[in-house]
């Protein structure tokens, strides 16, 4: 998504780096902690970035949030995040839902930047597609009448919001 012009490298290259427990409060909170750390573990003047991003839904006063991962509880996957969300919305007129991501830049040990994108939309009664992953199934952007698992990736990206808030923070690199 960054484009031409940066060097980036995945944490999967460095399996040497522990796992960031993800306890905030926030998806801001858990790109923070997980971009400060990896900026402590590697030193010097890397720029590090780090996101968190989940579904949020109105009728459900905001979760599954920062917990979409795990809606389910332990041991949660796809599939049983995405039966819990429907078993909770089953007669629920209000389906208004969003995709929320926090982008977090850390360098030296500190927050240097954040971002943050939203994509609105609404929560359908079954799922639909067969691309996409997560909640994707369930979620029709504001104005769509196709699921995020039904439309192409490349337009899902441009929409998205993981795009959004990381068109935000490609802005405020290119300004570096």
């Amino acid at each position: 998504m960054l484009g031409p012009g940066f060097v980036v490298e995945d944490l999967n290259a460095h399996p040497e780096m522990p796992e960031t427990p993800e306890t905030g409060a926030t998806f801001l909170e858990n790109a923070t902690l997980k971009a400060v750390a990896a900026s402590r573990f590697f030193g010097g003047d890397l720029l590090v970035l780090a996101d968190d991003s989940g579904l949020e839904v109105d009728a459900l006063g905001g979760a599954p949030g920062v917990f979409s991962a795990r809606f389910s509880g332990e041991g949660a996957t796809d599939r049983s995040n995405l039966e819990l969300l429907l078993a909770k919305m089953q007669g629920v007129p209000d389906r208004s839902a969003r995709f929320r991501c926090a982008i977090a830049l850390a360098r030296g040990g500190e927050r240097a930047a954040f971002f943050e994108g939203a994509c609105e939309g609404r929560i359908i009664e079954a799922p639909r597609g067969c691309d996409g992953f997560g909640y994707d199934p369930v979620f029709v952007p504001e104005g769509g009448t196709l699921t995020f698992a039904e439309i192409a990736s490349n337009e899902k990206n441009a929409l998205s919001h993981r795009a959004r808030a990381m068109a935000l923070a490609i802005a405020w690199l290119r300004r570096l």
